[in-house]
């Protein structure tokens, strides 16, 4: 079993950065893949960013590149995601996820993923 905590979201103006951070406990080594979704209410679930469990490889929705940026720390049993120049389109509640298997063609799908933390809402105004 893994167990995922988020934290780090709030309210911020648009233009504005925040950082999350997930801290995982339990088998955190049989992990390939760390990502973070997002879901705005009456929406789906949103692929955002993941990244390999070697930190080796990282991929992002097309929306977030360049201004999003996923990494962790293995040390820690950490990820986290650097978020720049947030826009009032993103207020969404942020979750952090874990899968077993690294299969490049689910990446974004989220039913693939197998732990989920409870998520934390991140708020842009404009």
């Amino acid at each position: 079993q893994v167990q995922l905590v988020e934290s780090g979201g709030g309210l911020v103006q648009a233009g504005g950065s925040l950082r999350l951070s997930c801290a995982a406990s339990g088998r955190t080594f049989s992990m390939a893949v760390m990502a973070w979704f997002r879901q705005a209410p009456g929406e789906e679930r949103e692929f955002v960013a993941a990244i390999t469990r070697t930190g080796g490889s990282s991929y992002y929705a097309d929306s977030v590149k360049g201004r999003f940026t996923i990494s962790r720390d293995n040390a820690k049993n950490m990820m986290y995601l650097q978020m720049n120049n947030l826009k009032p389109e993103e207020t969404a509640v942020y979750y952090c996820a874990a899968r077993a298997t690294l299969t490049i063609a689910t990446m974004a799908t989220h039913t693939r993923y197998d732990y989920w933390g409870q998520g934390t809402q991140v708020t842009v105004s404009s």
